[in-house]
């Protein structure tokens, strides 16, 4: 029975949607779309080169849990993905590198 929930699920309009915009999202997407929210929510609108894909956010206190809870929100409706609270952390969300490796990982 759950089989073939899970088959007539999978085969509905929706959730194949959601699975080709998974699957069609390269790295290179996550990397710009990521780059662009926190662009625009904490530097102001405007990349003075200062955000590289390595710098710590969370962990040096760039980004606050106002932001952070707004990123979480962005993540989850623009990749389609839901993000569990034990992993809504500073493994997962303290840098660029790690949001594009943490989500692309949602999608498989």
């Amino acid at each position: 029975m759950r089989e073939t929930i899970l088959f007539l699920y999978s085969h509905t309009p929706i959730a194949n949607k959601q699975n080709a915009n998974l699957f069609a999202m390269n790295k290179d997407e996550i990397r710009s779309t990521v780059r662009a929210f926190l662009i625009d929510n904490i530097f102001g609108g405007k990349d003075d080169g200062k955000l590289q894909d390595d710098t710590a956010l969370i962990s040096s206190r760039i980004m606050d849990s106002i932001i952070a809870l707004k990123l979480v929100s962005h993540l989850e409706d623009k990749f389609h993905v839901e993000l569990e609270a034990h992993e809504v952390d500073q493994d997962n969300l303290d840098t660029i590198n790690k949001m594009v490796e943490f989500i692309s990982s949602k999608g498989k």
